[in-house]
Protein backbone atom coordinates (compact mmCIF):
# COMPACT_ATOMS: atom_id res chain seq x y z
CA UNK A 1 0.00 0.00 0.00
CA UNK A 2 1.30 3.57 -0.54
CA UNK A 3 1.69 6.71 1.55
CA UNK A 4 -0.57 9.02 0.67
CA UNK A 5 0.37 12.45 -0.85
CA UNK A 6 0.67 14.77 2.26
CA UNK A 7 0.35 17.32 0.46
CA UNK A 8 -2.56 16.59 -1.20
CA UNK A 9 -3.83 15.71 2.00
CA UNK A 10 -3.52 18.82 3.48
CA UNK A 11 -5.30 20.84 0.62
CA UNK A 12 -8.35 18.55 0.93
CA UNK A 13 -8.54 19.08 4.84
CA UNK A 14 -8.36 22.27 4.61
CA UNK A 15 -11.16 22.60 2.42
CA UNK A 16 -13.25 19.96 4.54
CA UNK A 17 -12.97 21.79 7.57
CA UNK A 18 -13.29 25.71 7.07
CA UNK A 19 -11.62 26.90 10.72
CA UNK A 20 -8.53 25.47 9.85
CA UNK A 21 -7.91 27.60 7.18
CA UNK A 22 -8.27 30.26 9.50
CA UNK A 23 -5.45 28.92 12.26
CA UNK A 24 -1.87 29.68 10.30
CA UNK A 25 -1.12 25.99 9.88
CA UNK A 26 1.94 25.34 8.12
CA UNK A 27 3.33 22.42 6.29
CA UNK A 28 2.24 18.89 7.34
CA UNK A 29 5.47 16.73 8.33
CA UNK A 30 4.41 12.68 8.12
CA UNK A 31 6.60 9.68 8.11
CA UNK A 32 4.32 6.81 8.00
CA UNK A 33 4.18 6.93 12.30
CA UNK A 34 3.86 10.01 12.80
CA UNK A 35 2.50 13.16 12.41
CA UNK A 36 3.34 17.04 13.18
CA UNK A 37 1.03 19.80 12.34
CA UNK A 38 2.40 23.42 12.90
CA UNK A 39 0.69 26.77 13.19
CA UNK A 40 1.62 30.17 13.82
CA UNK A 41 0.64 32.12 17.09
CA UNK A 42 -0.50 34.68 15.57
CA UNK A 43 -4.03 33.80 14.58
CA UNK A 44 -4.47 31.63 17.67
CA UNK A 45 -3.91 34.65 20.63
CA UNK A 46 -5.82 34.85 23.10
CA UNK A 47 -6.56 37.80 25.50
CA UNK A 48 -3.19 37.54 27.47
CA UNK A 49 -1.18 37.12 24.15
CA UNK A 50 -0.38 33.52 24.64
CA UNK A 51 -2.24 30.42 22.85
CA UNK A 52 -5.43 29.97 22.77
CA UNK A 53 -6.58 26.64 24.51
CA UNK A 54 -9.27 25.78 22.13
CA UNK A 55 -7.15 26.48 18.90
CA UNK A 56 -4.64 23.92 20.94
CA UNK A 57 -7.82 21.43 21.58
CA UNK A 58 -8.63 21.94 17.62
CA UNK A 59 -5.15 21.98 16.61
CA UNK A 60 -4.36 18.20 18.93
CA UNK A 61 -7.72 16.86 18.03
CA UNK A 62 -7.51 17.17 14.33
CA UNK A 63 -3.94 16.06 14.31
CA UNK A 64 -5.25 12.83 15.92
CA UNK A 65 -7.89 12.66 13.32
CA UNK A 66 -5.79 13.24 10.15
CA UNK A 67 -3.40 10.48 11.71
CA UNK A 68 -5.95 7.73 11.73
CA UNK A 69 -7.79 8.83 8.73
CA UNK A 70 -4.33 8.51 6.61
CA UNK A 71 -4.03 5.10 8.47
CA UNK A 72 -7.13 4.00 7.52
CA UNK A 73 -7.01 5.33 3.84
CA UNK A 74 -3.44 3.86 3.58
CA UNK A 75 -5.14 0.66 4.23
CA UNK A 76 -7.82 0.82 1.74
CA UNK A 77 -10.70 1.64 4.60
CA UNK A 78 -13.35 4.28 3.71
CA UNK A 79 -14.47 4.94 7.13
CA UNK A 80 -16.15 8.47 9.16
CA UNK A 81 -14.19 8.83 11.65
CA UNK A 82 -15.06 10.42 15.15
CA UNK A 83 -13.58 11.39 18.18
CA UNK A 84 -15.52 10.24 20.66
CA UNK A 85 -13.95 11.62 24.29
CA UNK A 86 -10.17 13.22 25.33
CA UNK A 87 -8.75 14.60 27.92
CA UNK A 88 -6.65 18.17 27.97
CA UNK A 89 -3.65 18.58 30.11
CA UNK A 90 -2.66 22.41 29.99
CA UNK A 91 1.22 22.42 31.02
CA UNK A 92 2.63 25.52 29.85
CA UNK A 93 1.62 28.75 28.17
CA UNK A 94 2.56 29.01 24.26
CA UNK A 95 4.14 32.22 23.58
CA UNK A 96 5.36 31.45 20.00
CA UNK A 97 4.95 29.33 17.08
CA UNK A 98 3.81 25.97 18.11
CA UNK A 99 2.48 22.37 16.58
CA UNK A 100 0.85 18.98 17.53
CA UNK A 101 2.32 16.14 17.14
CA UNK A 102 1.56 12.68 17.32
CA UNK A 103 2.35 8.75 16.81
CA UNK A 104 0.67 5.34 16.15
CA UNK A 105 0.93 3.47 18.88
CA UNK A 106 3.10 -0.07 18.82
CA UNK A 107 2.23 -2.24 15.27
CA UNK A 108 -0.13 -4.73 17.38
CA UNK A 109 -2.30 -2.21 18.95
CA UNK A 110 -2.78 -0.82 15.46
CA UNK A 111 -2.98 -4.36 13.94
CA UNK A 112 -6.12 -4.89 16.52
CA UNK A 113 -7.97 -1.71 15.78
CA UNK A 114 -7.15 -2.66 12.33
CA UNK A 115 -8.57 -6.14 12.07
CA UNK A 116 -11.48 -4.84 14.55
CA UNK A 117 -12.87 -2.17 12.14
CA UNK A 118 -12.76 -5.02 9.35
CA UNK A 119 -14.90 -7.61 11.08
CA UNK A 120 -17.39 -5.48 13.15
CA UNK A 121 -16.93 -2.61 10.91
CA UNK A 122 -16.38 0.01 13.99
CA UNK A 123 -13.62 0.20 16.44
CA UNK A 124 -11.88 2.63 18.73
CA UNK A 125 -8.40 3.85 18.59
CA UNK A 126 -6.34 6.03 21.86
CA UNK A 127 -4.03 8.46 20.87
CA UNK A 128 -1.72 11.06 22.65
CA UNK A 129 -1.31 14.07 21.09
CA UNK A 130 0.93 16.75 22.33
CA UNK A 131 0.74 20.42 21.41
CA UNK A 132 4.67 21.46 21.59
CA UNK A 133 6.62 24.97 21.43
CA UNK A 134 9.57 24.08 20.23
CA UNK A 135 11.28 20.29 22.31
CA UNK A 136 8.59 21.81 25.52
CA UNK A 137 5.12 20.13 26.03
CA UNK A 138 2.97 23.09 26.27
CA UNK A 139 -0.45 20.65 26.32
CA UNK A 140 -1.40 17.12 25.87
CA UNK A 141 -4.50 15.24 25.01
CA UNK A 142 -5.27 11.85 25.31
CA UNK A 143 -8.11 11.27 22.84
CA UNK A 144 -10.09 8.03 22.06
CA UNK A 145 -11.07 7.86 18.25
CA UNK A 146 -13.39 5.66 16.76
CA UNK A 147 -14.04 4.61 12.89
CA UNK A 148 -16.98 3.32 11.58
CA UNK A 149 -16.83 1.56 8.10
CA UNK A 150 -19.11 3.44 5.57
CA UNK A 151 -22.12 2.06 4.16
CA UNK A 152 -21.96 1.85 0.32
Amino acid sequence: MSRPDIAEFRRWLLGQIPLLGHMGLGEFDFDGRQLEIPARLAPNVNDKGTGFGGSQATLATICGWSLITLLLHERGLDCDLVIADSQLEYRAPVDGDFSARCELPDTETVAAFLKKVRERGRAALALGIDIRQGDRVAMRMQGRYVAIIRSP
